[in-house]
């Protein structure tokens, strides 16, 4: 389906990047390894979304051909004043950039977190501190006019 969509759009697969949950790659581990490196084949970019909340084994890690891990929001909500969250996000970052994984740290709402996340080196932000989500008129507007949302300069 994802092929017929991709030919039918005319879609470049390097700008499509399917998250995948852990608990749906592990329902049956064999079938989502052939799945994603079929995935993968085409050019389409894979990430694990809400990594550290499921059934995640380090192991699988190295099986699934993903290119993204996404730190779940659960950690980084209290990353600044937690004294557990904090290293599992340090972990988990270390861990991603060793098997050449980009990170994407979820629901950041405040200064703290993303300067945190930044000094950390986490790749990708996202979360309320940017923009709470918006409609798609609302973010075509934005594409068209080039708007960027960045890091403050003290990062």
């Amino acid at each position: 389906m994802i092929a017929l969509v991709l030919r039918d759009t005319g879609l470049d697969p390097s700008y499509l990047e399917l998250e995948l949950t852990e608990s749906m790659m592990m329902d049956n581990v064999e079938l989502a390894v052939a799945t994603l490196d079929k995935l993968k084949a085409m050019g389409i970019k894979l990430s694990i979304d809400d990594f550290g909340t499921g059934y995640s084994s380090l192991s699988y890690l190295k099986r699934f051909p993903i290119d993204v891990l996404k730190i779940d929001q659960s950690f980084v909500s209290d990353i600044t004043h937690d004294p557990d969250d904090a290293p599992i996000v340090r972990s988990i970052i270390t861990l991603a950039h060793s098997l050449k994984l980009k990170v994407i740290a979820e629901g950041v709402e405040t200064l703290s977190q993303l300067e945190y996340l930044g000094a950390h080196r986490c790749d990708v932000i996202q979360g309320y501190y940017f923009s709470r989500p918006v409609s798609a008129a609302t973010i075509e507007l934005m594409l068209r006019q080039n708007m960027v949302l960045s890091r403050p300069s003290s990062m």
